[in-house]
């Protein structure tokens, strides 16, 4: 399967992944090799990787963080920045981070920040990792509850897909990725779109390179995020608010980082027919697609003023406005739209409409 070219580096994919790691590894004359890893994917992906590897990386030490997107936090970063130093990493060494989004989020900032920058290598293992994290460069951690404050955008040497790592993930994980899929056909591709709506079978390599594909087009034409790169975002303005709401509030359930944008997506949907044009046909089937994947979640009135409240940090906020990318059509998305507050309750209530 043919590889995926982003910038200074390459996405590979399935044989090819495992081939180009040993021969960068090969090619590289790295000081120490290190590798990040989490409870999970120590147990159920590094077995993994060994043996595709059959001892041809040398992996001086492995170092196990915590999973989840609380534990996404400048505290984690110190302890793998403190290990790495006791460990006798220097600016020559290679970090190798084995895991989700969260994973590959966190070890990608401290490799960019240790010793003025290290390098490093993602292998995403979960659905929404592999399409969403592997391109791009954005590396980071949370600020409290508030998602991606704080990061550099720094690209990896090169970013393996190992679709065989899908298979140690609970459907609730895969159907969080699935989000991000139908997201990039919403804002860039409307074919795409109506293929997902009409297959189960969406974590096979070729739909996934698919993914990666659309995403890495409009990165590369929009590295740093000044134009185009922002249509990556829609669903996440309202999402994100909604995610780091739930994570910080014991009385809801914690979403998974698609969960919460799945609702995003269907709210900033709904904004975009008031707003943009967007057809209340294509609104309707944008909304039951998601309800058909993923679960409706409750809000009451105190929690959509506390979400809304959450908005003024988003990332793309400028000079005081709250910056929203919508939908003119579906394949069809424009960025840097204001929206009205009021329209947000109206928003929530269509949401909640059967």
């Amino acid at each position: 399967m043919e590889s995926i070219k982003s910038h200074s580096y390459e996405v590979h994919l399935e044989e090819l992944a495992e081939a180009a790691l040993r021969q960068h590894v090969a090619k590289n004359n790295y000081s120490k090799i290190f590798l990040l890893v989490d409870e999970n994917t120590k147990v159920h992906c590094l077995p993994l990787l060994q043996e595709k590897m059959r001892g041809e990386v040398p992996v001086d030490a492995i170092f196990e963080i915590k999973s989840g997107e609380e534990h996404k936090h400048i505290n984690t970063c110190m302890l793998v920045w403190e290990w790495l130093s006791e460990q006798g990493g220097d600016r020559k060494s290679l970090l190798i981070n084995l895991g989700g989004g969260v994973l590959t989020d966190l070890g990608g900032f401290v490799a960019s920040t240790f010793k003025r920058g290290i390098d490093f290598i993602n292998i995403p293992t979960t659905l929404l990792s592999m399409v969403d994290a592997s391109v791009g460069g954005k590396t980071g951690v949370d600020l409290g509850v508030l998602k991606n404050q704080i990061g550099v955008i720094n690209q990896p040497q090169m970013v393996l897909v190992i679709p065989e790592f899908l298979g140690t993930l609970e459907q609730r994980q895969l159907t969080s990725g699935f989000a991000e899929m139908l997201k990039h056909g919403l804002i860039k591709d409307e074919a795409y779109w109506r293929a997902l709506r009409a297959t189960e079978d969406y974590g096979n390599a070729e739909t996934i390179q698919k993914s990666i594909g659309i995403k890495n087009e409009v990165v590369t034409e929009d590295p740093t995020e000044l134009g185009i790169r922002k249509i990556l975002n829609f669903g996440h303005t309202l999402g994100h608010a909604i995610e780091s709401y739930c994570l910080d509030n014991p009385a809801k359930k914690s979403l998974l980082h698609g969960e919460a944008i799945a609702v995003g997506m269907i709210l900033e949907g709904f904004l975009s027919h008031k707003l943009q044009g967007l057809s209340g046909l294509s609104l309707q089937e944008i909304k039951d697609t998601f309800l058909q994947h993923f679960e409706k979640v409750e809000f009451d009135s105190n929690d959509i003023d506390a979400i809304i409240e959450l908005l003024k940090y988003d990332k793309k906020n400028s000079h005081g406005d709250i910056n929203f990318v919508l939908l003119q059509n579906i394949g069809k998305a424009v960025t840097d739209i204001k929206v009205p507050t009021e329209l947000f309750d109206e928003a929530f209530a269509y949401y909640k409409e059967s």
